[in-house]
């Protein structure tokens, strides 16, 4: 059987990372989070990276391990969190996977490998130069050509995911279907046990959101953002794309008042838990908990501790 893993999910602002720490208390665990910005280091308020305070002696990874000027892959995220998990295990202990990174963890805890591919390489420069000069419709087609089932797939507008896909063609020789297809008959490597947080209602989602982005910037997230420009990373990085940082450069720069860049961090932010609670609810394995108004986390506890018992992970 494979080893048996915890995983706390759901969208952003509904309470993971305490619910994460509780849990890791009680079950002897370790915390290993899925979130695609925590790795960046000098990011902590603005991907409401947990405090030290928040962690609460229980062991975090997969938080400020990359510097802002790199941008990590899915595979390398991947692989990292692997290691750690891996790690856990082996010491007797529980990881308990925390984020709202629906594709990283739906990658781990499925096995699934990414096809290879620099990313960066020439090919990739080539085909974005290609992209300029053509636009999309040619790029269409000869993905048609050599992969007709991952063309059939994306959408035309879809420019990332149609260049990595003729990528790893000329790169490898291999479509990234046939890869799809063969890393889907792999073994799962773990055995998870799934909580999910969430608002019943969406107006309270929308109203705690807005609260912790307006704790955010109270907290001095104009000034890391400010500062993480000035440290001369690329505008192109992954870690200037993360909500709360890109919205907020154009105030800096004079572009809007710091107060409109706020409600944009909001609405974007709202947007992104929308598109979180899509995606995790196709998991019909989530045992979810629903917040009434405000977040009761005894309770959640208690709940929580019933259905993990239920699930036979002790």
């Amino acid at each position: 059987m494979p080893p048996r893993v915890l995983c706390v999910v759901g969208p952003t602002a509904c309470g993971k990372t305490k619910l994460g720490v509780l849990l890791a208390q009680k079950y002897h665990g370790e915390v290993v989070s899925v979130d695609s910005m925590q790795i960046y280091r000098g990011m902590s308020i603005g991907t409401a990276a947990p405090t030290a305070e928040e962690m609460a002696g229980i062991p975090h990874y997969m938080v400020g391990v990359a510097d802002p000027a790199e941008n990590w892959s899915a595979a390398r995220f991947v692989q990292a969190a692997n290691q750690y998990i891996l790690d856990i295990l082996s010491r007797g202990k529980l990881p308990v996977l925390v984020g709202g990174t629906g594709l990283y963890l739906d990658a781990i805890l499925s096995g699934r490998t990414f096809a290879p591919g620099s990313g960066e390489g020439a090919i990739r420069r080539e085909l974005y130069a290609r992209l300029e000069r053509e636009g999309i419709g040619p790029l269409v087609e000869e993905l048609r050509r050599v992969d007709p089932d991952a063309a059939a797939k994306l959408h035309p507008a879809d420019h990332k995911r149609i260049l990595r896909a003729l990528e790893v063609y000329r790169e490898t020789g291999k479509t990234i279907s046939q890869h799809d297809r063969e890393t889907q008959s792999l073994p799962a490597p773990y055995d998870p046990v799934f909580i999910g947080l969430a608002f019943r209602d969406r107006e309270d989602m929308r109203e705690q959101i807005n609260r912790r982005v307006d704790a955010m910037m109270a907290a001095g997230l104009p000034e890391e953002v400010r500062a993480l420009a000035a440290s001369g990373i690329p505008s192109t990085a992954t870690a200037l794309q993360a909500i709360g940082y890109k919205e907020l450069l154009p105030a800096l720069a004079g572009a809007c008042s710091m107060d409109e860049a706020a409600e944009e961090v909001k609405l974007r932010s709202r947007q992104y838990a929308k598109r979180q609670l899509t995606w995790l609810r196709r998991n019909p394995s989530i045992h979810w908990i629903y917040w009434e108004k405000g977040r009761n986390f005894s309770d959640a506890l208690q709940i929580a501790t019933e259905i993990i018992t239920a699930q036979g992970l002790q």
